[in-house]
Order: C-alpha cells, then sequence, then structure tokens
C-alpha cells in the first residue's frame, strides 16, 4: 500500500524563503502547503492539520512563539511537530522556542540540503 505523503506547511513571511523552501522539499513526495503571517499560519494549520509545520519566529501578526504555543493549546494542532526558522540561535532562544513547543530549531542562513535532512529526521522521529 502506498504511503500517504507527509503534510507540511511553510510559515515564512518571506517569499524568496519560501520558495527556496518549497524547492527544497519538493523532490519529496510532501503536501506542501504556505502562509506568509501568523493569522494564516494558524488557519492553514488548523484546516489542514500538518505533520509538520516549519514555522519562521518573526512573522507580520505575531510572533512565531506565540503561534507555537497556540499550536500546542489547540487538540487539532497540536500532534504537529514544529521546527522554529530564526535568525536568534543563542542558546536562550532555543530554549524559549523549546518551552513554547517547538520540537526542533533551524538556525537562518541553513542550507535547503540542511533544512531537508531535519525535516525528515523530525518526521522519521515520530513516526
Amino acid at each position: 500500500m502506498p504511503r500517504v505523503p507527509a503534510k507540511v506547511l511553510i510559515a515564512e513571511d518571506e517569499p524568496e524563503l519560501r520558495g527556496l523552501i518549497r524547492m527544497a522539499l519538493e523532490v519529496e513526495p510532501f503536501e506542501l502547503f504556505e502562509a506568509a503571517d501568523a493569522g494564516a499560519a494558524l488557519e492553514v494549520a488548523r484546516r489542514e492539520r500538518p505533520d509538520l509545520i516549519l514555522l519562521d519566529r518573526r512573522m507580520p501578526g505575531g510572533d512565531g512563539l506565540e503561534v507555537c504555543r497556540a499550536l500546542r493549546a489547540d487538540p487539532r494542532t497540536a500532534p504537529s511537530k514544529i521546527v522554529l526558522l530564526t535568525v536568534r540561535a543563542q542558546n536562550v532562544d532555543r530554549l524559549e522556542g523549546f518551552r513554547a513547543g517547538a520540537d526542533d530549531y533551524v538556525a537562518k542562513p541553513f542550507s535547503p540540503t540542511q533544512l531537508a535532512e531535519k525535516v525528515h529526521a523530525v518526521l522519521e522521529a515520530s513516526a
């Protein structure tokens, strides 16, 4: 029986970076969704219930940490794995992200290969 593709939400406000992430993940059998601000990220996540959310820490309409907490508090999205994407990569920033409910953290700038490997690792850990 064929495997159902994992659903991945790319919640990133920079169109160029969203496109780069999409290109890095399109080579895999993922079902990709995109959101450019905090409100859209919550809306798409609640509607699509993605397996994994790549969540920018700084987005229009709300802080990524607030979005992360809201996703964890909602029974529809609580099971989703969340990987924060951010330029803030100090230990204290990582700790804040994990306390907000993130499963992992990727510091910007990152290579498309690095991100694809992280996505696979997080999804495989939850399988």
